[in-house]
């Protein structure tokens, strides 16, 4: 978790805010449990390689580019991902990083 807070800090919290609450119509919020419960297999593809599509959240739709972090290891990935699931609400436990690594390999497939 601190390292995901930390990597959470330095790289996502200017778009997505510090309580995860989103930035108006440009970030969407992380307090959507709902969402990220049923992406939950694609979060790893989307923090690492960005995201250039139309998401809808609480009915609102959020069609803002989020830039890729190719820089991040896998680890890195996973401990963000265990942070973002796991504050601002959300409760979804620990996240393998063997199963992150996995994610991020199919992910390079599509």
């Amino acid at each position: 978790m601190s390292n995901g807070k930390e990597v959470y800090k330095s790289r996502c919290q200017n778009c997505h805010g510090e309580n995860g609450e989103g930035l108006g119509q440009l970030a969407p919020p992380l307090t959507d449990s709902v969402f990220l419960k049923t992406n939950k297999n694609r979060l790893a593809c989307i923090i690492k390689n960005g995201a250039n599509e139309m998401i809808v959240i609480n009915g609102k739709e959020y069609k803002e580019k989020m830039p890729p972090f190719p820089e991040l290891a896998d680890i890195d990935v996973a401990q963000v991902m265990v942070y973002i699931t796991n504050s601002f609400g959300n409760k979804q436990g620990f996240v393998p990083y063997t199963e992150v690594s996995v994610q991020l390999q199919n992910c390079k497939l599509q």
